[in-house]
């Protein structure tokens, strides 16, 4: 999940979201939680946190430029991104997927524009989210 040298904000922002898509898309279709839907779910986490951080940096480039209310505009159009991600944390950390399941929908609701195409080249990237996640 890093920025690819000419990517820009915007362009990292719109993989990660696709990915994010994916992994929820994925997890809902399985019948039972298992290792890889902690895997999608933890991955979703670390996603958002990496959102947050590009926001972040967008704001503040904008902000040097005087542009106060771009900023601020962006920053309010993605402050979902913080409070479902630290309540998705604190979920998919206990393992309480009574909790994970309704914040997953939340996201995927924030999301609901962002289109996925079945032939991506997204491929896996959760593969040992938990296990970066819970490190922390």
């Amino acid at each position: 999940m890093t920025v690819k040298a000419n990517e820009s904000g915007t362009t990292y922002r719109n993989r990660l979201t696709k990915s994010i898509v994916l992994a929820i898309r994925k997890l809902m279709q399985k019948g039972q939680p298992d290792r890889e839907s902690l895997d999608m779910a933890a991955y979703v986490v670390l996603a958002l946190e990496k959102i947050e951080e590009s926001v972040d940096s967008s704001a503040s480039a904008w902000e040097k430029r005087d542009y106060w209310l771009k900023a601020d505009r962006f920053r309010m159009e993605w402050a979902w991104a913080e409070s479902r991600r630290y309540a998705l944390s604190q979920a998919v950390l206990e393992q309480d997927w009574e909790k994970i399941v309704p914040e997953l929908v939340q996201v995927a609701q924030n999301l609901n524009k962002v289109e996925v195409s079945e032939k991506n080249r997204l491929g896996e990237p959760w593969i040992d989210a938990y296990k970066t996640l819970s490190k922390r």
